[in-house]
């Protein structure tokens, strides 16, 4: 008996992609289904209690695909229209769609062509630099990926039906066949979710890990409550720090129509400032705020710290159904713990107040340990095409995860709640 027929199309912008064919594939929606990513299912959770029980009665392929905001259209496509993900920065379209023989789309991949190893926060750079002084070219590789996005997320998106299996086989199939016409080196998926990534390496790919920390709500229904399940020290710790961050300072959410290009004006003057600081060159162009802020404004919540009736420093903020996730921050003025109000405390008071489940607050940072976030693993998954070079990565893989894991049992011996952190 033969099986269904696919085809695999490459498309070298998101854009030539309709949306609606996208965020299917995208949020798994069964084929002949389609589903509004209007501002009244992706805004401000008016009813948390209403939708967390249609989120645990939905039969979507993941959790993850409900929720996150970067891997629909619109957040990928305000990226290449703003010209920050191009062929001129190094992030060159390759999208994949798998079709059947009706041409209905039945996957998808977010993909793009890389002349670099910049914007992906899983470093492979002294991978690169071995393989070009061994007398080969890494580049380009093939990074399957949401630009400038360390979240995790679905990356193989496959819409649910009898032929979703093999559809998503059609879809790694074409990826890898897509390194060969490419002449690359590799194929990268980052920020996979982990069901996809037991997949892959269920397929050889190379398997690495990493931490991020995050903040989960165990029921809290104020901001009090949390403090009240954190040792004595630490509860002291975040009251001092919130109030010397707060002296003289007016804390600001703005989100759907509050978010004016006066707004943005600020806000990415503060990124400019900061990004300059720590990258070199920011990734963003003033015009992708101005993009994704009025195709997303329902999932944006900006807070901004004012001082003296100006705008001081500000963190922007995407909302899925059950997470908040913080990305940029930046501020034009320096105040002792302001960014740890702004970023951190801010984000957690508006994910209890909303019934939210989870706060991502970006890459890095075990700071974020003794203000209570837990450290959470990371995934990617890594197609060496090179053989000897293939065994020389994953032997380096291998001493990375056990100091991954190491790392990670000091990292939880830290936490400062009072069940797991002697109350002194």
């Amino acid at each position: 008996m033969n099986g269904p027929s696919f085809r695999v199309r490459v498309e070298p912008s998101i854009r030539s992609i309709p949306a609606e064919t996208w965020d299917a594939c995208a949020r798994g929606v069964p084929v002949g289904e389609t589903r509004s990513s209007g501002a009244k299912e992706f805004g401000r959770l008016e009813n948390p209690a209403e939708t967390e029980l249609k989120s645990q009665r939905a039969e979507s392929k993941s959790q993850a695909a409900e929720d996150n905001p970067f891997i629909i259209h619109a957040f990928l496509s305000s990226l290449e229209e703003s010209g920050a993900a191009s062929a001129r920065t190094g992030w060159l379209g390759r999208h994949l769609l798998v079709e059947d023989e009706t041409g209905a789309a039945l996957a998808a991949m977010p993909a793009y062509l890389k002349s670099h190893s910049r914007g992906e926060y899983v470093f492979d750079h002294g991978w690169a630099d071995a393989f070009e002084r061994a007398g080969g070219d890494y580049y380009p590789k093939l990074q399957v990926a949401v630009p400038f996005t360390p979240v995790t997320g679905p990356r193989l998106l496959v819409r649910r039906g009898p032929s979703a299996s093999a559809a998503r086989e059609a879809l790694v199939a074409g990826a890898l066949e897509l390194v060969k016409r490419e002449r690359a080196s590799s194929l990268h998926v980052t920020f996979p979710t982990e069901p996809e990534w037991n997949y892959l390496t269920g397929l050889g790919f190379l398997a690495r890990n990493d931490r991020q920390f995050h903040w989960l709500n165990e029921g809290y229904t104020t901001f009090d409550d949390f403090l009240s399940a954190l040792s004595a020290r630490r509860r002291k710790m975040i009251k001092r720090e919130r109030r010397e961050a707060l002296r003289g300072v007016e804390i600001l959410r703005l989100t759907g129509s509050d978010l004016t290009e006066s707004a943005w004006d600020a806000f990415f003057a503060f990124y400019m400032d900061t990004g300059s600081r720590k990258w070199g060159t920011p990734y963003l162009s003033r015009a992708f705020f101005s993009i994704v802020g009025e195709k997303m404004r329902a999932r944006i919540v900006l807070i901004m710290a004012r001082r003296a009736g100006r705008f001081i420093a500000g963190a922007l903020n995407f909302l899925g159904r059950r997470t908040i996730y913080g990305r940029y921050w930046g501020a034009i003025e320096h105040r002792p713990f302001l960014h740890f109000e702004v970023c951190y405390y801010q984000a957690i008071e508006y994910a209890i107040e909303q019934g939210l489940k989870v706060v991502e607050a970006g890459a890095q940072g075990a700071h974020k340990i003794p203000r209570g976030y837990r450290p959470v693993a990371t995934h990617s998954a890594h197609y060496i095409a090179h053989p000897s070079f293939r065994r020389a990565v994953a032997d380096y893989l291998q001493n990375e995860r056990a100091y991954v894991a190491a790392e990670a049992e000091e990292l939880s011996a830290a936490l400062p709640f009072r069940s797991e952190e002697a109350d002194f």
